[in-house]
């Protein structure tokens, strides 16, 4: 059956067997988009949206998304400590490395929005056009908290109308803008089902390095690394109802950033599905606008 994607593996610095998803592999003489998901997510979460980039908008794009490690179909980590932004950030650059890649856009949502910033300072010739999905260089400490507490949960539900429900009665107040269709397909980007059961999708030694932050400190920034995006352009997703990127801290990237531009997400939180409610279009024409 035809998915819309190759699978594919790749090997990060230290060994681990990655996963990632090819979108239109056959579209290389594009400039290909990196689709990075947030902190416990998956390539998954970017399905409907790539499926779009690469074969529906007025420019098709190969795409590629990628499971971090202990996450989706990649190997687990038995070195727990090695779920940080850095390691993470290395292996996107060896995943592109190993795909080809040597210039893209990327769009990165939450964490993965947080590895963009890193990758800014690390390797910048790798990045073209940014799409930062409701993060940026600093991060509110009560939506962090609201993070924590949701998935320090534990779903476990037997069939996916269950598991929809369930992520409906904790996500439905910031997202009233999502359909019953749209928490399904939110329910298979996160769970999978094994040995009859539907359950979360990573390693839970991820949450437990968030329950044991003091959320209660400052948060540290990453101002220094944002400012090696003012050069490249810049599209910010906001959620209308998100708890995790100020209006505060969007309006200091914007002055930082004079050409960043900022798209609102009506109707959801963090953090926004980018392929419902006319999202996508609007990557479309910005990814593939002339530098």
């Amino acid at each position: 059956m035809d998915n819309g994607f190759t699978p594919r593996t790749f090997a990060s610095p230290d060994g681990l067997t990655l996963y990632a998803r090819d979108y239109g592999l056959q579209l290389d003489d594009t400039v290909p988009i990196v689709c990075l998901a947030g902190l416990t997510r998956n390539s998954r979460d970017f399905h409907q949206l790539a499926l779009f980039l690469s074969r529906d908008a007025a420019r098709p794009r190969r795409v590629l998304t990628l499971d971090y490690r202990g996450r989706g179909e990649s190997d687990r980590d038995h070195n727990k400590a090695n779920y940080n932004l850095l390691v993470e950030a290395q292996d996107v650059i060896a995943a592109c490395e190993a795909f080809g890649i040597d210039r893209a856009d990327f769009i990165g949502t939450s964490r993965g929005g947080l590895i963009l910033h890193l990758l800014a300072a690390m390797r910048p010739a790798l990045l073209r056009r940014i799409v930062l999905n409701d993060i940026g260089p600093r991060i509110e400490t009560e939506g962090l908290k609201q993070i924590r507490n949701y998935l320090s949960r534990t779903h476990l539900s037997s069939d996916w109308p269950l598991a929809a429900l369930a992520l409906k009665s904790v996500h439905g107040p910031a997202f009233p803008i999502l359909e019953d269709r749209d928490w399904i397909d939110m329910a298979q980007a996160i769970y999978a089902k094994r040995n009859g059961m539907i359950e979360a999708d990573f390693d839970r030694a991820i949450v437990e390095q968030l329950q044991a932050a003091d959320l209660d400190q400052p948060l540290p920034d990453l101002w220094a690394q944002f400012e090696q995006m003012t050069s490249m352009p810049l599209l910010i997703v906001r959620g209308e109802n998100t708890a995790l990127l100020s209006l505060e801290t969007v309006s200091e990237m914007q002055r930082r950033h004079p050409n960043a531009m900022l798209l609102s997400a009506g109707g959801q939180g963090h953090a926004p599905l980018l392929h419902v409610d006319g999202i996508a279009p609007v990557i479309a024409d910005f990814l593939n606008a002339s530098d």
